[in-house]
């Protein structure tokens, strides 16, 4: 035994292990990942055309052929419920996952690597993320992101500048009936209008606007971080026993009957079959830290450039022709839209950290 009470690997005590073939889950696993980082990546570039919808339709109308009727309806309500109304379940599942693989850590990892003597300051790194990544997740939740009122309409009017392109002036709100100031939208989910719209996020069941915007990216960035530190502690853990047992150093009998040196995959399958909680926990954090790592990117450069979600969704697609508000002749050249809300990245930041909206405010008192 290591430590007392960890299992000591080594290849005599598995003696099964060494007439085990290679198993495929590595490989399906590698698979999956790859397949749901291209899937992420094509969605975010079908996402600035017309293919994706095409390819929604398109999908939509085969499995109208197999899917029962009665099953389409469920299917479609529960959508409706999860995706188009507020309601708390991805909240809830949000706080599961979490509550999960804090549950793991801190009932296996954390122990053996204490035994292993690894410094508290590192093991407790992700429980201070952890909490301050549940208190801006609070603040996200229950944040006003920016409503749009008949009392702050005046207000909102006068923070950002029109473009005449995406943001034209004089514009209403169809169902708000309120002036809509640039860079607003109308959230269908939260039934309102949102200053400085971004998205409506289902995981903290509220829009992200121009009030907690920051306090978003706070949370989306210690999420990431709790993740990616999670899924380092774990396979700094797992790399150490190896060394510890010279399990590198074991060989194993193949398909064919000859002994060869176990090198990673079968290493890995190996820890799989010995640790399999904390071998998925590590896959899990890994394939979150690059989903997660990669949306926060996104939202940094869009932070960095001042733009939101909503405006950089719709930029290639807002021409002036598209625009029944704005008059132009009919031989004019269509003008894209461009930022012109960006003024340097201290000044964009400044923008995310102390709302422009807020900032006025104060001003005019």
């Amino acid at each position: 035994m290591l430590g007392g009470g960890m299992p000591e690997l080594r290849a005599e005590n598995y003696p099964g292990m060494r007439n085990i073939p290679r198993m495929d889950f590595l490989v399906l696993f590698l698979f999956y990942l790859a397949l749901v980082l291209l899937g992420s990546v094509m969605i975010c570039i079908c996402s600035k055309t017309h293919y994706l919808k095409g390819l929604v339709s398109g999908g939509a109308q085969i499995f109208s052929y197999i899917i029962p009727e009665c099953l389409q309806r469920a299917m479609l309500g529960l959508l409706h419920y999860l995706f188009h109304t507020r309601n708390h379940t991805f909240i809830i599942l949000h706080l599961i996952l979490q509550g999960m693989v804090y549950t793991e850590y801190t009932w296996e990892i954390f122990g053996y690597c204490q035994e292993l003597e690894f410094s508290l300051y590192y093991l407790f790194l992700p429980y201070l993320l952890l909490i301050i990544n549940l208190f801006f997740f609070t603040l996200s939740c229950v944040t006003d992101p920016g409503t749009i009122t008949k009392a702050n309409e005046l207000l909102f009017l006068q923070v950002y500048e029109f473009d005449e392109v995406m943001f034209p002036k004089n514009v209403r709100c169809s169902t708000c009936n309120l002036r809509k100031p640039a860079r607003s939208k109308h959230c269908g989910v939260c039934n309102r209008c949102v200053h400085r719209f971004d998205h409506h996020c289902v995981w903290v069941n509220n829009c992200i606007g121009a009030w907690n915007a920051r306090y978003f990216l706070i949370y989306l960035l210690t999420l990431t971080a709790s993740a990616a530190t999670m899924a380092v502690v774990s396979i700094v853990f797992l790399v150490r026993l190896v060394l510890l047992s010279d399990l590198y150093l074991e060989t194993y009998v193949d398909d064919l009957g000859h002994f060869q040196v176990i090198d990673t995959v079968f290493l890995i399958q190996y820890l799989f079959l010995t640790f399999p909680r904390i071998v998925f926990l590590v896959g899990f954090v890994l394939l979150l830290s690059f989903l997660l790592g990669g949306y926060l990117c996104f939202a940094l450069y869009l932070a960095a450039t001042n733009q939101t979600t909503n405006e950089w969704y719709r930029g290639d697609r807002a021409w002036c022709q598209h625009c029944p508000h704005v008059a132009r002749p009919p031989a004019a050249e269509p003008q894209v839209y461009r930022n012109i809300h960006s003024h340097g990245l201290w000044s964009n930041l400044r923008e995310i950290f102390l709302p422009a909206a807020v900032h006025y405010e104060r001003k005019k008192k």
